[in-house]
């Protein structure tokens, strides 16, 4: 069921005067939280090289590039089936049990887990902690994106989606400008900074409110329960997703994550490695060059990305966010297709980041964006937990296929098989293809509950959608 959507008359009222303090709060608290989140992510990517050369003796393994790649592939497929498990779980206790209290708790399990990694001994230590991690980490974007979707309830909810989408991007420059600063420090210290994010838990805590719709969703949940009037809305979770009208969705918006997904996570994950072997094979290449490298590289990606995450909202709400997504794989599809199969100069890499980095987290970012357009608040973060964590089940095996193919199939040429495994991707345009426009159109409520009968208290939770700027 859905109501108007409230608009703003165009020419009578400012931006200033449509956005309430409450939705700048929410913003910045979770544009910081999945910043951070990039930024303890992104700075395991950077070190995964100098992280398994260390470990690797310390696990009886010797230490070549097939090596490196299939035990670190196989650290960061542990955490996205971390992040898969933990967004959904996180995702189910944000729709029973409120969205920032849980959004806190995720938080604080990616920073310390994240840090903890600085002390592990062994590759298996490391991946066990990763694990961990990603339990924690799958938090943050679902239930971020569903608290902006339920308090931007105006003309700018798309746009400050896609801000806080470039959170990500903006975490993974910050550590890769970090990691330019410090990195010669070692690796054990770069993960040592991860615990950064735990600070931010306080300043949600204080200042990010709950939504009302939700806090009422909650209470007339449990009002109707104890009186005996469950509908069809108070059912679990997961099997709604699954059922009646809700399947459609939820199958599309599962095609969008998991395409964009594969192609985000074959790329982020090896690019560097890829940049680190270009590097050795120059003799005249001083010592530090290839962290150099990297740290650059990374940079200009992120930077690429910052403004795909953060314009993907803008440009949907201009042209549509079925021809946003239409955009973002294309550039996506021809940067890879450019960049890895084919040799490469260094500096031809760097003109390429750029793009890539627009193209990719772009589609992340509208998955994000259009998936609470599709889901009513009852459960939206549960759906679009699930619908990325089954993206991430899938993405996980990524890098690992990839550094196992790469010495298989490809004589140890991570490019080749970075593009294989990113071809997968292409799903997305499967999902694309049933997926509807949902620009301009009212976002979902949940169904009325019945009218109670005299003997029974009335349902505290309205079902429409009001404004709240």
């Amino acid at each position: 069921m859905t109501t108007q959507h409230h608009t703003a008359g165009s020419g009578t009222k400012h931006w200033r005067t449509e956005i309430s303090r409450m939705q700048w709060l929410v913003l910045i608290g979770t544009t910081l939280g999945w910043g951070l989140d990039g930024f303890a992510g992104s700075l395991y990517v950077l070190v995964l090289g100098p992280a398994m050369a260390d470990l690797l003796p310390h696990s009886g393994i010797t230490v070549d590039s097939p090596a490196i790649g299939f035990y670190g592939g196989l650290t960061v497929a542990l955490f996205l089936v971390g992040w898969a498990v933990g967004g959904i779980l996180f995702g189910i206790l944000a729709d029973y049990f409120g969205r920032t209290r849980v959004l806190s708790l995720g938080i604080l399990t990616y920073a310390v887990f994240t840090a903890a990694a600085a002390f592990a001994d062994t590759w298996w230590q490391l991946g066990i902690l990763r694990f961990i991690a990603g339990l924690g980490s799958g938090v943050e974007a679902p239930v971020g994106a569903a608290l902006i979707a339920e308090t931007w309830r105006n003309r700018y909810r798309a746009r400050a989606g896609g801000i806080m989408m470039s959170g990500y991007a903006a975490g993974f420059f910050v550590a890769a400008a970090t990691y330019a600063v410090l990195g010669s420090h070692g690796w054990r210290i770069m993960m040592a900074l991860a615990v950064i994010p735990a600070l931010l838990v306080w300043f949600i805590r204080r200042y990010v409110p709950e939504p009302p719709e939700i806090e009422a969703s909650i209470q007339a949940r449990k009002d109707r329960k104890e009186c005996g009037d469950a509908t069809t809305e108070d059912g679990f979770v997961l099997r709604r997703l699954f059922t009646g009208p809700m399947l459609r969705p939820t199958l599309v918006c599962t095609a969008l994550a998991t395409g964009s997904l594969i192609a985000f996570w074959s790329v982020s994950t090896w690019y560097p490695q890829i940049i680190r072997q270009m590097t050795a094979t120059d003799a005249q290449a001083p010592a530090g060059t290839a962290d150099h490298r990297v740290a650059l590289a990374s940079m200009l990606f992120n930077a690429g990305g910052i403004i795909g995450y953060a314009s993907w909202g803008f440009l949907a709400d201009a042209i549509g966010r079925r021809k946003t997504f239409a955009l973002s794989f294309v550039i996506s599809a021809a940067a890879i297709a450019y960049v890895f199969p084919f040799e490469h100069s260094y500096q031809e890499f760097l003109v390429a980041m750029p793009i890539l980095g627009f193209g990719l987290f772009g589609a992340l970012s509208g998955t994000f964006i259009y998936g609470p357009e599709v889901f009513p608040p009852s459960v939206r973060a549960t759906a679009l937990a699930l619908v990325n964590s089954v993206g991430r089940f899938v993405t996980a095996t990524g890098p690992l296929i990839a550094g196992v193919i790469a010495t298989s199939w490809f004589s140890g040429n991570l490019g080749l098989a970075t593009a294989t495994i990113a071809a997968v991707g292409l799903i997305a345009f499967a999902g694309l293809a049933f997926a509807p426009e949902t620009r301009g159109k009212p976002m979902p409520t949940d169904p009325h509950p019945p009218v109670p009968t005299p003997h029974q208290p009335i349902p505290t939770a309205s079902g429409r959608e009001e404004s709240l700027s």
